[in-house]
């Protein structure tokens, strides 16, 4: 099945108590895509994507990698699986260096006699190739990570996961808290990650910067997928209507 999709997702329901936070929703992410995910606050977005990164399971539907069902039962499993996300808050530690940030809980060591110690040479050497791949020159890897930018933040959020192994990197409204120039970056840093073949799901409510690197579209509402479309097929006024309106993308087409 080497045309199957990178993931699959089929019919995901995801009830809390007798709340549906999701009815049955599918989506199917492809190597080098950016598939984005589009819906207001209270559609599902969330939900959905904690299921594909093992913080919640679903109460039915299926999940396959590579066409081989999976389950992904915790964030480790995700992980393994090559699923990495890249949440809001980032994860980052304002005082702490660049470099540490990148290398947290996986730091190159060498020894000098008796004592294992961190490689800062090879592992800020790695770290300013790995972002200068991604258009960022950091002035020096020591530096506080929260003397960067939004957009250069979450660039290193994003190098990092692609550089520990991710095939499937979920970024969690990216652009949400950025400038137009910052957006601007964070926007080629995706463009960069899918050219070397990693799928990128792209949760969003804005519906310009998804436009601007999507490869397919799916609006969820309420717990509902409206439709998925490529890139293409629909225009923004249709995408937002969608979103907005709760129109699904068949009665659009009619």
């Amino acid at each position: 099945m080497s045309n199957a999709p990178l993931m699959e997702l089929k019919d995901i329901h995801k009830s809390f108590g007798n709340v549906d936070a999701l009815k049955g929703v599918s989506i199917s992410i492809n190597a080098g895509e950016c598939h984005c995910l589009l819906g207001d606050n209270g559609a599902g977005k969330s939900t959905f994507i904690k299921i594909m990164s093992g913080v919640h399971q679903p109460t039915t539907g299926q999940i396959s990698i590579n066409g081989k069902s999976t389950e992904i039962n915790n964030p480790r499993d995700a992980i393994d699986a090559g699923i990495a996300t890249v949440y809001q808050d980032l994860a980052l530690i304002p005082l702490m260096s660049v470099s540490r940030n990148f290398w947290l809980g996986r730091e190159l060591t060498k020894k000098v006699g008796p004592i294992t110690l961190m490689d800062f040479e090879k592992c800020n050497s790695i770290l300013m190739t790995e972002m200068d791949k991604m258009g960022i020159q950091l002035r020096d890897p020591n530096q506080a990570i929260g003397t960067l930018s939004g957009g250069e933040r979450q660039t290193v959020a994003i190098a990092r996961a692609v550089f520990f192994g991710a095939r499937i990197l979920i970024l969690d409204e990216p652009t949400s808290a950025l400038g137009v120039y910052q957006t601007s970056n964070v926007l080629k840093t995706i463009e960069r990650v899918r050219e070397i073949g990693v799928a990128v799901v792209f949760i969003s409510h804005n519906v310009s910067h998804a436009l601007a690197v999507g490869d397919k579209f799916t609006v969820l509402s309420r717990g509902e997928t409206l439709g998925s479309a490529n890139s293409g097929e629909i225009d923004f006024q249709e995408l937002q209507f969608m979103m907005s309106g709760n129109k699904k993308l068949s009665e659009l087409k009619q």
